[in-house]
């Protein structure tokens, strides 16, 4: 009796699911859905089934931070209006002390990427904030970049229309997208256009004419100057009649939202995006549009489609192992991490971020970071290894190098195969230096 394809696909994919990931398999998923790994937690997950490992993962996010907030995020915003006033020497000392404050925001950010018990969670909160960005640059005031994060961090594996919701009125994307002071006798587009292009349906799936619509719905929503917080402003609505992808009726933004949540190119949007975050730079059309299903079925909730993807074949096949680029993030808390280093002052490492490209609450454009082979050219791929050189200069570091001699340190630390393997009997602190200097050791 000949067995159909699909069931023995099926069950093979079964039998893979319940054997042991393994050491290789474990580095991967720790890799991934976080930054780097230490030997440790390589082995402890290595024993582990697929299902086993990924729901482990998943049950031990947090949805907030355990490093204590700076404590400048309690303090009081600085009125626009108050400081335009300011005369020019103590304006310019308040937004000196906006860059430092940003400094050391981005420093604590990354203190608890490198601390917290769960790495998916800063993974995903770093995902989000690619996703909805802000930046430092026009928003200025830390307080309120330190509040949007707190909340992608609480929605970071929670509800992706709760987090939408949320997101459009928060005080930061406000200001960053100009809607804080958009009117109904002037309706400001960016944050209508961008909420469709960038946050649900991507780009060919919706008309100017329901950007135009959908800025009617969103005026009103607002700051108060004085708090930061978020303000509705009755006034400034627009309450007319609108017509956003064929639904007609007098529209809110809440409203528009749940019309674009409702379309499935949404859903199949951000798994597509995931995909790429997580599995290869060139989407399957026929995975993502599974993983799609199990988004909308699960009313956007996003461990289930996490749980989908890391438990997908798609996700462990060595085809797709070794294929994305690490981040800055990734090279700098990963290399920190694995080797279990933790510098007392973690803003050189911010500076360190921004120099290769990815300065953390300051992405380029409203786009976020490109991504993928944007991250390397010359100059940071020059500047990572200098960065690496840096930290294989701590004695810790090369602590845990001798303690990983006689073992295989090459997994640990390469996605793939050297480029240019160490000769024969080149082993610790001289091996470890080799396989970070290798050009295999900017994948994962």
């Amino acid at each position: 009796m000949r067995i159909p394809f699909a069931v023995l696909a099926a069950c093979l994919s079964l039998a893979a699911q319940a054997e042991a990931i393994g050491y290789q398999g474990a580095r991967h998923l720790l890799d991934r859905a976080g930054f780097g790994a230490t030997d440790r937690e390589v082995r402890e997950y290595a024993a582990l089934g697929r299902v086993e490992a990924v729901d482990r993962l998943l049950a031990g996010a947090r949805s907030e931070a355990a490093t204590p907030a700076p404590s400048f995020v309690a303090e009081p915003v600085v009125p626009a209006r108050e400081l335009r006033a300011l005369a020019p020497e103590e304006r310019k000392a308040v937004q000196q002390r906006f860059v430092q404050e940003g400094l050391e925001l981005r420093a604590w950010w990354l203190e608890e990427m490198l601390s917290t018990s769960s790495p998916l969670t800063e993974r995903m909160t770093l995902f989000w904030h690619n996703h909805f960005a802000t930046s430092q640059r026009k928003v200025r005031q830390p307080q309120l970049l330190y509040r949007q994060n707190v909340l992608l961090r609480r929605e970071a594996l929670g509800n992706f229309a709760t987090l939408l919701h949320e997101v459009a009125k928060d005080p930061a994307m406000l200001v960053y997208l100009d809607n804080a002071r958009s009117r109904r006798e002037a309706p400001n587009e960016n944050f209508a256009r961008e909420v469709m292009e960038l946050f649900t349906l991507g780009v060919g799936h919706y008309g100017e004419r329901d950007v135009k619509e959908a800025a009617r719905a969103f005026t009103g929503w607002s700051v108060d100057p004085r708090t930061g917080d978020y303000r509705y402003r009755p006034a400034f609505h627009d309450a007319g009649e609108k017509e956003v992808l064929g639904r007609r009726g007098t529209l809110d933004g809440d409203q528009v939202l749940d019309i674009l949540l409702a379309r499935p190119e949404t859903a199949r949007f951000i798994a597509a995006k995931m995909w790429r975050e997580f599995v290869s730079p060139t989407p399957d059309p026929a995975e993502v549009e599974r993983w799609a299903a199990v988004f909308r079925a699960a009313h956007y909730e996003v461990k289930p489609l996490l749980r989908a993807i890391f438990l997908s074949d798609a996700f462990w096949s060595a085809g797709n192992r070794a294929a994305l680029v690490k981040s800055p993030v990734d090279v700098v808390v990963g290399t920190l991490h694995m080797l279990d280093v933790r510098p007392n002052d973690l803003r050189p490492a911010a500076v360190a971020c921004a120099f290769l490209g990815q300065n953390l609450f300051a992405p380029p454009n409203v786009k976020g970071w490109p991504g993928g082979d944007a991250w390397i050219d010359s100059a940071t791929l020059l500047g990572r290894r200098q960065f690496v050189e840096r930290v294989l200069g701590d004695v810790k570091a090369m602590g845990i190098a001798s303690s990983l001699e006689g073992r295989d340190i090459d997994r640990l630390v390469l996605a793939s195969a050297a480029v240019d393997p160490p000769p024969p009997g080149v082993e610790g602190a001289a091996r470890l230096h080799a396989l970070v200097s290798d050009p295999a050791y900017q994948l994962k």
